[in-house]
């Protein structure tokens, strides 16, 4: 762990003030373990400064006595990537809640970095505008850390990625310069997208204190389908029909039998129909008419009893919740292995089918819980009982690499992946990229141990 000296506590604290600089173990504990409480770590001080002069100026101590830093939104990643897993100091920007004035005109906001994607998605409604990222964890994941990791989730069929939605950011480097551009030209090209290059780089490049968004119009008329399929291959199928004949198509999403068998355990989830079927298919189209007569016409061809549609908002989250309590249910069961990833919808079928097999080669009691985003080809591995010492994560990323995928479709490498980042990148893609963050970060400061192996070789 990183050794904090008294004097330099006390330089912190008269930074940021006395109630926000956390050394005590208990207090700290929170901000050292992640979400699914699988990467725990131990930090000597976390730091909560509330502008991003605070930041720049503990920056530029911090950068003075080469103490290193763990920028810290709302926690909730998955890959070891927002946790001082080597004792470093945590930046948290969890006070950073102000959410600016809605450009209606331009259909932007500017919003700080600790404002949750719950809050961005609420607050432009009465403009008839709303945030286009959605994710399950919502009301706890933040701005800041939804661009470090260039968050998609439940809506990106629509609207793509974080860094779709990314028109400029204020950041801080690591050395204590400000980075900031929050003008939302949608049109500029005076040379290098700074803010893009920011989207994705977990931390490693500066710290994001405030950023320029998108927004896309809030449709007030819904419809929600839920299917049931004998096979993943029908739902593949199904969902390219979805994207072809229904415009307005948001989400398209997938979960199994062994999802909703967990559901019923252990949230207590009626089944949906009146026998489980191998696989379902979910959808959501929204329009400013109803859109539930174009779902059905999509959906013609599948049997009536195999269907459930929703139109009014308290039916649609209760199919919705067949989806979204999947996290939930499967942490009822312990800490799992939760690897996701991505490959092209040729592929899809095979190797959504080609997981339970590979899994059992590594650890006989593994028990994989699949489900995801098939529209964009993502799918979330979660799995359960696995043998401590079994390779779990080769093993599925091996397999990701074998049908041409990428090993991590959200969430970024953090300190989890980056063992296999060669599965995806080449050698020339490494080395330009160390190039990049050791021209901002020389010193290697920021967030020094991850995406990369062998950190200390950064610049």
């Amino acid at each position: 762990m990183v050794e904090m000296s008294e004097p330099m506590l006390r330089e912190l604290r008269a930074l940021v003030g006395e109630h926000n600089v956390l050394t005590d173990p208990e207090m700290t504990r929170g901000f050292s373990v992640d979400w699914t409480g699988r990467f725990v770590g131990q930090t000597a001080a976390v730091v909560r400064p509330h502008s991003t002069e605070e930041v720049a100026r503990l920056l530029r101590l911090l950068w003075a006595e080469g103490i290193p830093v763990v920028p810290q939104g709302g926690n909730t990643g998955l890959v070891g990537g927002g946790v001082p897993l080597h004792g470093e100091v945590v930046l948290s920007l969890a006070g950073f809640k102000k959410l600016y004035p809605v450009d209606s005109g331009a259909g932007q906001i500017t919003a700080q970095a600790g404002v949750t994607l719950a809050m961005l998605r609420e607050q432009p409604l009465k403009h008839g505008l709303t945030f286009g990222i959605d994710i399950a964890s919502r009301d706890s994941a933040t701005v800041g850390g939804a661009i470090a990791t260039n968050a998609g989730g439940l809506r990106m069929l629509r609207y793509g990625d974080m860094a779709a939605q990314l028109l400029g950011v204020e950041a801080v480097l690591a050395d204590g310069s400000v980075i900031s551009h929050l003008d939302g030209l949608t049109k500029d090209n005076t040379g290098y997208r700074l803010h893009q290059l920011l989207a994705g780089s977990e931390g490693t490049l500066a710290v994001i204190t405030q950023a320029r968004l998108r927004l896309v119009p809030h449709y007030t008329h819904r419809a929600v389908g839920l299917v049931a399929l004998p096979d993943i291959a029908s739902a593949v199928a199904l969902a390219g029909t979805l994207r072809r004949c229904i415009p307005p198509v948001e989400a398209i999403e997938l979960f199994l039998q062994e999802g909703v068998e967990l559901l019923q355990r252990h949230l207590g989830l009626p089944q949906p129909f009146q026998t489980l079927s191998p696989v379902y298919l979910l959808a959501e189209a929204a329009d400013r008419t109803d859109p539930a007569s174009v779902l059905i016409e999509a959906l013609a061809d599948i049997n009536p009893d195999s269907i459930l549609l929703a139109t009014s908002e308290a039916d649609r989250k209760r199919l919705w919740r067949y989806r979204e309590g999947h996290t939930e249910a499967i942490s009822r069961v312990g800490i799992p292995r939760k690897l996701d990833v991505s490959v092209p919808l040729t592929a899809f079928v095979e190797f959504a089918e080609a997981i339970p097999k590979a899994l059992s080669e590594v650890s006989a009691s593994a028990v994989p819980i699949r489900f995801g985003h098939i529209a964009d080809g993502n799918l979330h591995v979660n799995v359960l009982h696995a043998a401590e010492e079994a390779d779990v994560d080769g093993a599925v990323f091996e397999l990701v690499a074998q049908f041409g995928g990428s090993i991590s479709a959200e969430h970024g490498i953090g300190t989890a992946k980056k063992p296999w980042l060669h599965l995806n990148r080449s050698d020339v893609e490494i080395r330009a990229a160390r190039a990049i963050k050791a021209s901002l970060d020389p010193a290697n400061l920021l967030n020094p141990h991850v995406i990369f192996s062998e950190p200390e070789s950064v610049g």
